[in-house]
């Protein structure tokens, strides 16, 4: 290994060392924290049952299943099993509480919501929605489950606070499957797109945001652009790189005299990058990254965009120019209602945000057991996603206790309170999104200057 890695990772190593004291009074945060969500529930063995499936899936346990999480505990495993897979409880209050907290904890008036569907690979057809289907985990057509998963994201933190399963068409009239995964009778099939605005509609006034980003998937329907519209949402939303749009900023061709006067012709997102001067880039530091700086260059420009016959109203096309880790570089492509001398730091800041849900979800894969169910029923599948996002935020708000090194639950940070710090021999390791988050917090001064992009 090169000496600057082993200095880097020595570096990170450095700053996953843990306090002890952070630890102290866990268990009884946990059982306050789950509280006002155990209210929601009617009865006393289902709340206790949803403290003990919590306490699993925060736990060091390898597979965060019912099963494991009945053994750790010592607790009947078919009665938790039941809790999780069958019995007749709703998730949705559940979910308005963890909305509501998010956003009063973490919200600021520029904060961003962002969607972004997950799979989940499946064995066999029986589990709930399960089908042939793009699988972006292994970037395939895959037997896999998709969940549509509603992010937050501002200065302090980000955090999942809503999940839809996608039901594929096709399954949504499958009367035998829908028997078999006891899907209720008044669900439809929706669109990806439906499902994310009806997240936005149900939450999004608990959560101030200035706002509404997503991936390519998302951003390719201009129904689902003109939608947010309608809802007075203003939008950054990744598009694919064939995406056709025409640049209003450029003179048009010349008038011959007869018909109608020519436009501008339509072309591909990608060949319009390809003929920008160099002088249309804007470099813009997005922050300190896991790895360093994080430079971008940004280019924008007023446009308009068509899909198939449609043809859309004025947006602003935004292309972000950034380097991946393997040292080539890379070009995203966006489309936005925002008014056209919008700063392209705050486009880079959104679009920032939007990459921010990818590794929320992948926090709560890794440390909240967001993946390791192994329920087959409709309300099966949305128990467990709902007790993982609740047992995720938790884990979030530990991680910004410990930020501030604060090992009460109440009181204000004490800086003249002795830091004690583990021996060298004891390091932690944590998690890809852990070390993400800690080091953004300590502020460590990147080990290489930033990378232009300048000459790519």
């Amino acid at each position: 290994m090169e000496r600057r890695f082993e200095l880097r990772m020595d570096a990170l190593l450095e700053e996953c060392q843990v306090s002890p004291a952070l630890f102290h009074g866990m268990t009884e945060r946990l059982a306050r924290f789950i509280e006002p969500f155990a209210a929601c529930l009617e009865r006393a063995e289902q709340k206790d049952h949803a403290l003990i499936y919590v306490s699993g899936l925060v736990s060091d346990l390898d597979r965060k299943n019912t099963e494991s999480i009945a053994y750790r505990h010592d607790r009947d495993r078919l009665a938790l099993q039941r809790f999780v897979g069958v019995s007749q409880w709703d998730h949705e209050p559940m979910l308005m509480q963890l909305a509501k907290q998010v956003g009063e904890e973490l919200g600021e008036p520029d904060g961003v919501i962002v969607f972004d569907p997950s799979a989940f690979a499946k064995k066999g057809s029986e589990s709930v929605g399960v089908k042939r289907q793009w699988c972006g985990r292994q970037g395939k057509v895959e037997n896999c489950q998709v969940g549509v998963y509603m992010g937050y994201v501002s200065s302090k933190e980000h955090a999942l606070v809503d999940v839809r399963l996608y039901l594929p068409k096709d399954r949504a009239k499958d009367r035998a499957h829908r028997a078999k995964c006891h899907i209720p009778k008044h669900v439809r099939y929706q669109t990806r797109h439906k499902l994310s605005l009806e997240m936005l509609q149900q939450k999004g006034e608990l959560l101030p945001h200035g706002w509404v980003t997503g991936d390519e998937e998302m951003g390719r329907s201009s129904r689902f652009r003109r939608e947010l519209r309608e809802l007075d949402e203003k939008y950054l939303l990744a598009v694919p790189s064939n995406t056709l749009v025409r640049d209003l900023e450029v003179a048009r061709p010349a008038y011959c005299g007869t018909g109608q006067p020519p436009k501008t012709p339509f072309v591909r997102v990608d060949r319009w990058r390809e003929n920008l001067r160099r002088s249309a880039w804007t470099q813009v530091d997005v922050r300190d990254g896991e790895k360093g700086r994080l430079i971008v260059d940004v280019a924008s420009c007023r446009v308009v965009a068509k899909e198939g016959r449609r043809i859309g109203p004025e947006e602003v096309l935004v292309v972000i120019r950034r380097r991946g880790d393997d040292g080539t570089v890379i070009h995203d492509y966006y489309l936005s209602n925002a008014a056209a001398d919008t700063p392209l730091a705050e486009f880079a800041r959104v679009a920032k945000a939007e990459h921010r849900i990818e590794e929320a979800i992948q926090r709560g894969k890794s440390e909240a057991g967001l993946a390791d169910y192994e329920v087959r029923s409709w309300q099966g599948w949305y128990h467990h996603q709902t007790l993982s996002l609740m047992a995720t935020w938790f884990l979030v708000q530990e991680a910004r206790r410990g930020k501030k090194m604060d090992t009460c639950h109440h009181d204000s940070p004490d800086p003249r309170r002795p830091r004690l710090v583990a021996p060298r021999r004891l390091r932690l390791r944590w998690t890809h999104a852990h070390r993400t988050r800690t080091h953004t917090a300590t502020g460590t001064k990147p080990t290489r200057e930033a990378i232009s992009l300048e000459t790519a």
